[in-house]
């Protein structure tokens, strides 16, 4: 927005810097009666000092407090799969509801400032808890480069760039890579699910991940089965520790 805002004030201006902070308001002031700044969930304009989501909406935001269990439905997906340290999820998944609306918004049109902006108040959700305290590295799920190239970017990457700015861990997106393309994994049985992702990932430098905590991105976890082969991948690395952190589950 930023950069549209300078290269708009640059064509008012005939072509002139605009360095003046009251200049660069003014110019804003005016953009918006054209483009205004809407909210992501209800479609009201947002006030000034509001970001992609209004206050009003990101109250309703229906949030599980996971993290602070240390027994949660999120955890109790793995267990006897695979010994995650921890696992939380921010909000819950309804049908019909505002964070299906903002999920939809996120994967298939292009609203990469709504993911950062959930990934943000995420962040801020676990921000402080134990649950994060020795968190090394936040690595989100990948896609296949040939979705990605589809789609434009990595949904769950743009989540985890939300939480990097909250949590001030470093994301690392290029050691965990997905080497094999597979179809929607939505209607598949839970073996299924889990046949379509043995294999598919590959840690391209492990030593560089030895002996670190890791904590696992995604958007919606439904069986953990793609998460599950992030893991099968990951537990070549010497010492590593596994954690999870979905944006949403299912309320079921």
């Amino acid at each position: 927005m930023d950069k549209f805002i300078y290269q708009f004030g640059i064509t008012l201006s005939g072509g002139k810097n605009i360095k003046n902070s009251g200049m660069k308001d003014f110019f804003m002031s005016l953009l918006e009666l054209v483009y205004p700044r809407i909210c992501s969930g209800c479609g009201n304009p947002l006030l000034e000092f509001e970001e992609t989501l209004c206050l009003q909406c990101i109250s309703k935001l229906p949030k599980t407090n996971f993290h602070l269990s240390e027994e949660n439905a999120v955890l109790q997906l793995f267990e006897g799969r695979f010994p995650v340290t921890r696992a939380t999820a921010f909000l819950f998944f309804r049908k019909h509801s505002l964070v299906q609306q903002l999920i939809y918004q996120l994967k298939y049109k292009g609203a990469k400032e709504t993911g950062e902006k959930l990934g943000k108040l995420f962040g801020e959700n676990l921000k402080g808890s134990r649950f994060i305290n020795d968190i090394d590295i936040l690595m989100p799920v990948p896609l296949h480069p040939a979705k990605q190239q589809v789609r434009g970017y990595n949904q769950s990457e743009v989540i985890g760039k939300g939480m990097e700015s909250s949590l001030n861990i470093p994301l690392v997106t290029e050691n965990l890579v997905r080497k094999v393309f597979t179809n929607s994994q939505t209607r598949k049985s839970m073996f299924e699910r889990w046949k379509n992702v043995s294999g598919v990932f590959a840690v391209k430098h492990p030593g560089t991940l030895s002996g670190k905590h890791i904590l696992l991105i995604d958007d919606v976890i439904t069986t953990g089965s793609t998460l599950e082969g992030c893991m099968l991948a990951l537990k070549e690395v010497p010492d590593v520790r596994i954690s999870v952190a979905v944006l949403a589950k299912p309320d079921s």
